[in-house]
């Protein structure tokens, strides 16, 4: 148990380097289990006998745990301390590994997609306010820059390295977990230097619903727009795209299913970090644009049936995701005070979430339908629209690299 002395003196911590890194491996390592099952599913569905729509609903599953999570521990850091929450959604994401370790039942992956839904709530929120808490002086956006790559990298680093390990162990649905039990184990230990700003006495406590501050509602409102569409379209990537490579392209090696989804969130945590020095108004737009044109080569891919268009699509729709989530992350936590930053967060996180999982159940049904190439057409269109949206609002963001302020 946390002490009031030992809390009090794991917040005189400086924020470093070392601490940076540190909250930002943690947040990582935990991200990283969430989509590890997803090169994988090819694999499930031959020992367990399910199609796409069963995968869709497992990762609308894990979007389901976020979203409770968000809900009911979003804040709880502002009372605990931040540590202590980061340490309980490592035990979660532990306790989703072993689940899936043992996972000889259906069942089970409800299970660990549960646990892996809820320790991602947990660290999409408060991982990363404690990623900004950790900025050393003068170093405040890339400090801003990696809370969200460690949080899209993780994502996509999972998948990278779930199918490279299931492509060469003998056990390929046991041994990424193992490997992932052991990061986790690194980051328990990665909490040692991380600086702590939370358990404020006079904080609330009792579950509270995030609430905006009123500097920040009307750039909330423009942000989402962005993030909705992003969050979507990855949410269709990482639920689809497995089932529509197997099906439909007839590629099923984990490493190349686990390859084409870590595209998207490789190249989304890429272009955040080397594009983070331009202007909110630069990166709104460049980010929908991208995310629009990668719906277009999705829908080409999708007729086509080529694996290089494919491709192609991943990577540019993560630029895409990435900078409209960073930017307006950036923007709506600048407009914030430091007080109320958790809050604003986990709302941002909370509407993300939300747009993933609304659509991809609607995706499932709708494949059991019309089959995986018209749905991805059908979403391809109706995601595509929605960037075009984001980019008609991308005017109210700074054209400045300098503050981040709505105009």
């Amino acid at each position: 148990m946390v002490t009031a002395d030992a809390t009090s003196a794991a917040r005189t911590l400086p924020a470093t380097g070392l601490s940076l890194a540190a909250a930002s491996y943690v947040l990582a390592v935990v991200m990283m289990g969430t989509t590890m099952p997803t090169p994988l599913y090819p694999l499930y569905e031959d020992r367990f006998g399910f199609g796409s729509a069963t995968a869709t609903v497992l990762y609308a599953i894990y979007a389901a745990g976020v979203i409770a999570s968000l809900v009911l521990f979003g804040t709880l850091s502002d009372v605990l301390g931040r540590r202590p929450l980061l340490l309980a959604g490592l035990v979660l994401s532990l306790a989703s590994a072993g689940v899936f370790l043992v996972a000889d039942h259906m069942w089970l992956l409800f299970v660990g997609r549960v646990l892996s839904g809820l320790a991602a709530g947990i660290l999409t929120a408060t991982g990363t306010v404690v990623v900004l808490e950790n900025a050393p002086a003068g170093r405040a956006r890339l400090a801003s820059s990696l809370a969200t790559a460690s949080n899209v990298g993780g994502l996509g680093l999972g998948m990278l390295m779930a199918g490279a390990v299931a492509q060469v162990a003998s056990e390929p649905l046991r041994a990424p977990f193992v490997v992932h039990a052991l990061l986790l184990v690194v980051g328990v230990l990665a909490l040692w230097p991380v600086r702590e700003r939370g358990g404020r006495p006079g904080a609330a406590r009792g579950l509270r619903l995030p609430r905006l501050h009123p500097g920040s509602r009307s750039l909330f409102a423009t942000a989402a727009v962005g993030a909705v569409a992003g969050f979507a379209v990855s949410g269709i990537f990482a639920s689809l795209l497995p089932g529509f490579m197997g099906s439909v392209l007839h590629v099923s090696a984990p490493v190349v299913v686990g390859f084409a989804t870590f595209l998207f969130f490789g190249v989304s945590a890429v272009a955040q970090i080397s594009l983070k020095g331009r202007s909110d108004r630069t990166l709104v737009r460049l980010g929908a644009a991208s995310l629009a044109a990668s719906m277009v080569l999705l829908a080409a891919a999708l007729m086509s049936a080529a694996l290089v268009v494919v491709l192609a699509s991943s990577a540019l729709g993560g630029a895409g995701m990435g900078l409209l989530f960073m930017t307006g992350m950036r923007a709506v936590t600048v407009a914030t005070p430091p007080e109320a930053r958790t809050q604003v967060t986990t709302a941002y996180f909370l509407v993300s979430y939300l747009s993933i999982s609304v659509p991809v159940i609607a995706a499932g049904a709708l494949s059991t339908v019309v089959g995986l190439t018209w749905t991805g057409l059908v979403f391809a269109a109706l995601l595509g629209a929605v960037a075009l949206v984001a980019l008609a609002g991308a005017g109210r963001f700074t054209g400045s690299d300098g503050a981040r302020t709505l105009r």
